[in-house]
């Protein structure tokens, strides 16, 4: 059963454009991790400030081993949102898990 790893990253709403276009200059880098089954940012569009990387993983080894890949330790130097090089845009990430839940 597939998991789901969401990072949910607080990010100043002057400085979610430099967060998009950050994932966009590493675009691809974790497609070819063993056991990568999909990625999507999700920009918020209610007032909230908080997007969210929602990563699915064929199971938790996988989603372990990329963290501790050399391709996950450059795409995410210095703090979080900082994925590209330059100062910080994030102001706070938790990461969240789940697993797709059966629903018979």
């Amino acid at each position: 059963m597939s998991v789901v790893r969401i990072n949910a990253i607080d990010v100043e709403p002057a400085q979610g454009d430099e967060l998009a276009r950050r994932f966009a200059g590493r675009a691809g880098a974790v497609d070819k991790a063993p056991g990568f089954e999909g990625f999507e940012l999700l920009r918020p569009t209610d007032g909230r400030t908080t997007w969210l990387v929602v990563t699915r993983w064929r199971d938790e080894d996988s989603f372990n081993n990329w963290l501790g890949s050399p391709s996950f330790a450059h795409g995410h130097r210095g703090a979080a949102g900082d994925a590209g090089g330059g100062a910080p845009v994030a102001t706070h990430s938790e990461l969240w898990s789940y697993e797709a839940a059966d629903p018979g």
